[in-house]
């Protein structure tokens, strides 16, 4: 029996039906099942199917975030009965599109695309200055940064963020993922970052390797 409700509730995420996710967890719950196993086989299982797909080109942007909104539905029931339950988030990730940079759907698919991986994920912006990044990461404690670039021409601006966790010494207690049209992996190790994600669905991947997680 719970099998089966964990796969309704995979396939129902996997279609984007937010309201009927809801009802779905909800059950789940009165069932008795355990929050963490609604949320690892559930949810974050419909969603690496969704991100799998995503990477072959089977599915596209407006899938993807139909999926997640039917995601954050889910959470909105599910939140309060995993806090009870001490179910902590996996990781802690700090997300933004650097300085001079407008552009944001990257960005939030990425931290959809987290979220959906178990991460807890704060989501700072767009045209975020590089002070702004390191006084975020240390309010929240967080694990990893992650770097929107979508222009060219903001690409420098992704360096001197990276130079500036460099030099508040907290290089070595938080790993930098940077992203974005024109970055390469080249670009990255150029610029010292961390790690390099080609898309939304591999920074989850890339991610999980620079914390140790996979």
């Amino acid at each position: 029996m719970a099998e089966a409700i964990l796969e309704q509730i995979a396939e129902t995420l996997m279609k984007g039906r937010a309201p009927q996710l809801k009802e779905q967890v909800q059950e789940a719950l009165d069932q008795g099942l355990e929050p963490e196993k609604i949320l690892q086989e559930g949810m974050i299982g419909g969603m690496s199917v969704i991100g799998e797909k995503f990477k072959r080109n089977e599915v596209y942007v407006p899938e993807v975030l139909i999926a997640a909104r039917a995601m954050n539905a889910g959470m909105e029931v599910l939140k309060p009965a995993l806090a009870d339950a001490g179910v902590k988030a996996k990781a802690k990730a700090l997300i933004g599109t650097v300085k001079g940079d407008l552009h944001d759907i990257g960005k939030n698919l990425v931290c959809m695309m987290l979220e959906g991986a178990g991460y807890e994920v704060y989501d700072i912006g767009v045209n975020v200055e590089t002070e702004k990044f390191i006084e975020s990461a240390k309010e929240h404690s967080v694990d990893l940064v992650g770097m929107s670039a979508l222009l060219t021409t903001t690409m420098g601006a992704m360096k001197a963020a990276v130079d500036g966790f460099k030099e508040a010494g907290l290089d070595e207690k938080v790993k930098i993922l940077v992203g974005g049209a024109p970055v390469t992996q080249s670009f990255a190790d150029e610029i010292g970052a961390h790690g390099y994600a080609a898309d939304a669905a591999s920074a989850v991947d890339v991610a999980d390797q620079l914390l140790g997680l996979k």
